[in-house]
């Protein structure tokens, strides 16, 4: 089996809010995306999907866990290196107005 394109370790992000609490909004998970394979996250609002895309984007740092691109580790790149594998990675968001069924 080749090795996936996008491999995603124990990958999980929380967020700091007042005084010592946090919120856990994605934890651990993990998910492997083979090159050329074609990958859609649902779920219900709030459930974490936009900030997991962030954290795979390198828009937010990941709290914990490992996210491989191409069998590298994209936590770990330089300014020049992030900036590379930000072009190199989307996110689409869906239009929840245009999806919605109209009776």
């Amino acid at each position: 089996m080749p090795r996936p394109h996008l491999s995603l370790r124990g990958v999980s992000r929380y967020f700091a809010v007042s005084g010592r609490r946090s919120v856990r909004a994605v934890e651990n998970i993990d998910l492997d995306i083979a090159r050329g394979e074609t990958f859609g996250l649902v779920g219900e609002s709030g459930c974490g999907k936009s900030t997991l895309g962030r954290t795979i984007k390198g828009i937010y740092r990941p709290s914990a866990g490992s996210i491989l691109f191409a069998g590298e580790d994209a936590t770990r790149l330089d300014r020049s290196g992030a900036r590379a594998f930000a072009r190199r990675v989307q996110m689409i968001f869906q239009d929840p107005y245009s999806s919605s069924i109209r009776a």
